[in-house]
């Protein structure tokens, strides 16, 4: 259940259009255009600009940089030469424009549940960065792929979402391994962060489509990497952690092991409890769920009590449901054991 990391699509858009600018000779930059990417046979799917923050007004100031010759040499530039400069700046500042429109667009679809549009929207994003020399391995590229992992999965296309899972984690595991001895001012804490979160985003998601496919002890390796990550660099207590504390017990749940499932589960609700987390209403019916495979009845149904005031508070009407209905099948249950 991580979150989107923030900019490195924007950073990469800007990397790419640097790129394709320099290597201009007075002929206006080739560039998507606005069709959608090729098909892949193995997807090379997460982040799309903001609608607040720096995004378009800072990028494009960072374009007119390097759009504009130095001061030296401006009388150099003057006439068709210039104006051919000018007229290829003006294309590449269009085409980010154009590209990040594309990239809202793209996540948009996706949330609607318009999974082909997003699709091609996603792989005419990948083609531009692709095709202004970023490498496959950045970060960019990974958040991309995963979200059209992601779309496959939606689409039960089993073979391309696992293939595109497989290529953002592998992908990721190898990178971390060559950058992990870089120095500092090679590359920043902060970057190495960021891709050991965008590691476990990945293992994360890879691991709901496992359990969903089930495939549940496949799913558990995801999970216990991806909460290693969490806990190393956001903490016990941050919200992300609990959660894929929360998920790894019920991935455990699942395949029978109750006991240790019980202890990762009632470890993240007193966390959850702690900070107040916002979904403190599922993790406790998560806990309240293995309590009955347990046969701990009496506590199963104080737990489910507690959720249940809080999925009130919450006003998520899907978990009261829910819960009621657990609660109802718990007494059905108890009656029929005295």
């Amino acid at each position: 259940m991580y979150r989107l990391l923030s900019w490195s699509l924007g950073r990469g858009l800007l990397r790419a259009a640097e790129r394709r600018y320099r290597g201009y000779s007075a002929r206006l930059l080739p560039g998507p255009a606005g069709g959608p990417g090729p098909e892949m046979e193995v997807p090379p799917p997460r982040v799309a600009p903001h609608g607040r923050g720096p995004g378009l007004l800072p990028l494009l100031a960072a374009l007119a940089w390097f759009s504009r010759p130095a001061a030296a040499d401006e009388e150099e530039q003057q006439g068709a030469g210039g104006a051919a400069a000018e007229d290829a700046a003006d294309e590449v500042e269009a085409e980010i424009i154009q590209l990040l429109k594309r990239a809202k667009m793209a996540n948009l679809a996706f949330i609607r549940g318009q999974l082909e549009n997003a699709e091609q929207l996603f792989k005419a994003t990948m083609s531009y960065l692709l095709g202004g020399g970023m490498k496959q391995e950045d970060n960019a590229i990974i958040e991309i792929s995963l979200k059209l992992a992601s779309i496959y999965a939606a689409q039960n296309r089993q073979e391309f979402a696992l293939a595109g899972y497989e290529f953002c984690i592998s992908t990721l595991e190898e990178k971390i391994e060559r950058e992990k001895e870089l120095a500092e001012d090679v590359m920043s804490v902060e970057e190495k962060a960021n891709t050991h979160l965008l590691l476990g985003m990945c293992l994360d998601s890879c691991a709901r489509y496992l359990l969903f496919s089930k495939q549940p002890s496949q799913a558990q390796r995801m999970y216990e990497k991806a909460l290693q990550i969490s806990e190393e660099i956001q903490g016990e207590r941050h919200p992300q952690t609990i959660v894929l504390m929360s998920d790894l017990a019920t991935t455990l749940d699942a395949q029978g092991h109750f006991d240790e499932a019980y202890i990762y589960m009632q470890r993240a609700s007193d966390l959850a409890r702690q900070i107040n987390h916002p979904e403190l209403h599922m993790v406790l019916s998560n806990l309240a769920a293995i309590l009955i495979h347990r046969e701990r009845y009496t506590q199963a149904e104080e737990i489910y009590q507690e959720a249940l005031k809080q999925a009130e508070l919450k006003r998520d009407e899907v978990s009261v449901q829910h819960i009621r209905e657990e609660l109802a099948e718990l007494s059905r249950k108890s009656r029929s054991l005295t």
